[in-house]
């Protein structure tokens, strides 16, 4: 069995995103949940433990829909059923719109 390492609470949040990782093309991805610590998506895609990048979703801020864009690095991909989910831990600093966004989500 293994140990969730994640140190922070999470949140559902199921929203469409992109996941780009450095040195390759953008591609289309799901979010699955998130904590002030990072966030997991799903795609159709494998990425690599520890590449970098951007993960880019939609989230309702104030009730209204705000684009995040947020650099990220890679800390699992395991595939689950027909996709992979792909935790991502956030590179800090978060802008101060992403960190606002994601903190008042998390409250």
């Amino acid at each position: 069995m293994t140990v969730d390492q994640r140190q922070t609470a999470r949140k559902i949040l199921r929203a469409r995103a992109m996941l780009a990782l450095d040195g390759g093309e953008p591609v289309p991805a799901r979010t699955a949940d998130i904590s002030l610590g990072g966030i997991s998506v799903t795609t159709e895609y494998k990425a690599n433990a520890n590449q970098t990048g951007q993960v880019m979703f939609e989230m309702l801020v104030d009730g209204k829909p705000t684009v995040l864009t947020c650099r990220v690095k890679v800390a699992h991909c395991i595939f689950s059923g027909n996709e992979f989910r792909v935790g991502c831990m956030f590179q800090l600093p978060l802008s101060p719109q992403a960190s606002a966004a994601i903190t008042r989500f998390m409250k």
